[in-house]
C-alpha cells in the first residue's frame, strides 16, 4: 500500500476532490498548511489566485518585508493499493496542473503497516 501526499493550491481542493472521486478514491484527508518552494514564496498569496502575479512580484521586494513568504496551501493525503498509485496521481495532476509556479508537489510513500483502531483490522482490510 502507498500513501500519496499532495500539496496544492487552496482553491483547487474542490476540483481535486472531484477528480479523485471520479477516479474511485472517495476517502482522503485535507489539512491547511503553509510553506514555500525554491522561489521563497515569491508572489505570495495573491499569486495563488492569479499565477501571472509571480512575474510582477518577482522583482519587487518592499523595504522591511521578510525575504521568505509563507504561502497557504492544502495538503491532501490518501492511502491506495500499489496498483492504484498511477490512477490517483494522474487525477491529482490533471486537476492541478496549470503550468505556473506553485502548481504543487506530490509525494508517494510506502506504508509499512495500517491498523483500524475500532475493529483491529490491518492491512488492506483496514482501509477498504
Amino acid at each position: 500500500m502507498k500513501e500519496i501526499t499532495a500539496f496544492i493550491r487552496r482553491h483547487q481542493v474542490p476540483a481535486t476532490k472531484k477528480a479523485l472521486e471520479e477516479a474511485g478514491f472517495a476517502a482522503l484527508t485535507i489539512q491547511s498548511v503553509e510553506g514555500r518552494g525554491k522561489q521563497k514564496g515569491i508572489g505570495g498569496w495573491a499569486a495563488e489566485i492569479d499565477p501571472e502575479l509571480n512575474t510582477v512580484e518577482a522583482g519587487l521586494q518592499l523595504q522591511g518585508e521578510p525575504e521568505i513568504k509563507w504561502i497557504p496551501k492544502r495538503m491532501l493525503t490518501i492511502i491506495v493499493q500499489d496498483d492504484q498509485v498511477e490512477s490517483a496521481v494522474a487525477a491529482i495532476m490533471a486537476a492541478n496542473r496549470t503550468g505556473h509556479i506553485g502548481d504543487g508537489k506530490i509525494f508517494v510513500s510506502s506504508m509499512e503497516e495500517i491498523l483500524r483502531v475500532r475493529t483491529e483490522e490491518s492491512g488492506v482490510e483496514a482501509v477498504s
